[in-house]
């Protein structure tokens, strides 16, 4: 069986797309799913996400991390799957879908997506970091020597460590540039390894700069390893709500791949 595919990618993190609304695709094959995410046996991405029609809402988004295994929210995939959405004319240029955490706002124009992302009010701190859920799990640490750290080493050793359970964490290591700037690298569950960019956790990391008071800027931007994403929200009664994360989605190219 040939399955029509696109990849997209969100300032470096990618994902393979496809149409799923005709609902052909075994969602239930983890193997094949991580098999499809393999850079070398596979298409390569750090993610699979499929498109789903929905009886209220203009779509479903449903998320695989590149394990196999059906994920949590993925920020930077919900920008890609409102551009892939526009991209076949099931919206124009707003929208509202469902995904795992619930309903989610959504703006597009001139290849920007601007994603309405959950409200946070439960942001736990420790002397060491932050931890908060941003529709998935986010340890907020500040480093010193950012570029020379070993991201994989040390996510892991904190994904897996004493502070989490058996689900785990992601886990983002910062260094604040300016007021208003912070720099991040991310290690994320799921793909075990550092991405380029993780749309939640650049929304957990702004969030948890202004709680630990790194900034009293509600209008935050986080420069990844592949490009800078902004994060607006309002805050109120330690509730931070009105949440928006904005910058590129692009369709970097369509295939056909044996399943």
């Amino acid at each position: 069986m040939s399955i029509q595919f696109y990849k997209y990618q969100g300032t470096g993190n990618d994902f393979v797309i496809i149409d799923n609304r005709s609902l052909f695709f075994d969602k239930t094959n983890f193997k094949n799913i991580a098999k499809l995410c393999d850079r070398r046996f596979g298409i390569g991405a750090d993610g699979l996400i499929l498109l789903e029609n929905h009886p209220t809402q203009d779509f479903r988004m449903v998320y695989f991390n590149a394990d196999g295994n059906e994920s949590s929210m993925c920020g930077n995939g919900g920008r890609c799957i409102v551009a892939f959405a526009n991209f076949l004319g099931v919206i124009k240029n707003e929208t509202t879908f469902e995904a795992i955490d619930g309903l989610h706002k959504a703006e597009i124009a001139s290849g920007i997506v601007k994603l309405q992302m959950q409200s946070v009010d439960d942001i736990q701190t420790f002397e060491s970091h932050l931890f908060l859920n941003t529709g998935s799990p986010h340890h907020v640490e500040l480093v010193e020597n950012l570029k020379g750290l070993n991201v994989k080493e040390n996510g892991a050793n904190i994904r897996y460590g004493s502070f989490y359970d058996a689900a785990g964490s992601n886990v983002n290591f910062v260094k604040q540039l300016s007021d208003s700037k912070f720099k991040v690298r991310t290690y994320e569950r799921g793909v075990e390894d550092e991405t380029l960019s993780c749309g939640t956790g650049v929304t957990a990391v702004a969030i948890a700069m202004h709680k630990s008071g790194k900034t009293n800027a509600e209008h935050i931007t986080v420069e990844t390893e592949g490009g800078d994403l902004s994060i607006s929200f309002t805050v109120e009664n330690d509730k931070y709500s009105d949440i928006w994360l904005v910058g590129p989605a692009k369709q970097v190219f369509k295939g056909e791949i044996e399943w």
